[in-house]
């Protein structure tokens, strides 16, 4: 099950972001030369609220159409208002921080802000700090590093 939840943190500020997401299957199409580089699909987004409540990526559905981002499957999400369906698409490519990761992307109700929540997050090695109302890039090298093996 899914979670979309937005911080009702009071004392912390919230943390916004610019990100941009890539149709990956139009990459792909166009690393085969079947389509060129400019008919590759994508969206420079600003002001996307880091969501700690959120599972995952959250796009309106007109992003999701103009991305023309392929349905994977209809799930029950967990909402502030209760259980309901939303359809989860795949093969959206985020780029931010000079980091870069495929993810799933949910489908937010029509007229919803974008919202990137904890695992694309963990998995890019970005973490929010809420009193700078920034996003921290964790380091990837050395003995420092967010990736883990265990």
């Amino acid at each position: 099950m899914y979670s979309i939840m937005r911080d009702n943190t009071t004392t912390m500020g919230k943390v916004f972001t610019t990100l941009t997401i890539i149709n990956r299957a139009d990459q792909i199409l166009a690393t085969r030369g079947v389509i060129s580089l400019e008919e590759i699909r994508s969206v420079t987004l600003k002001n996307v609220l880091v969501d700690t409540g959120a599972t995952t990526l959250c796009l309106p559905p007109e992003i999701i159409a103009q991305l023309g981002l392929e349905l994977l499957k209809e799930v029950d999400v967990s909402t502030a208002v209760g259980i309901s369906k939303a359809k989860i698409f795949r093969d959206a490519t985020i780029s931010m921080c000079g980091r870069e990761g495929t993810f799933e992307c949910l489908e937010l109700p029509g007229g919803r802000d974008a919202l990137l929540g904890v695992i694309p997050l963990e998995a890019l090695g970005l973490e929010p700090d809420l009193q700078k109302q920034t996003l921290r890039v964790l380091p990837s090298e050395s003995v420092d590093t967010y990736l883990t093996i265990l």
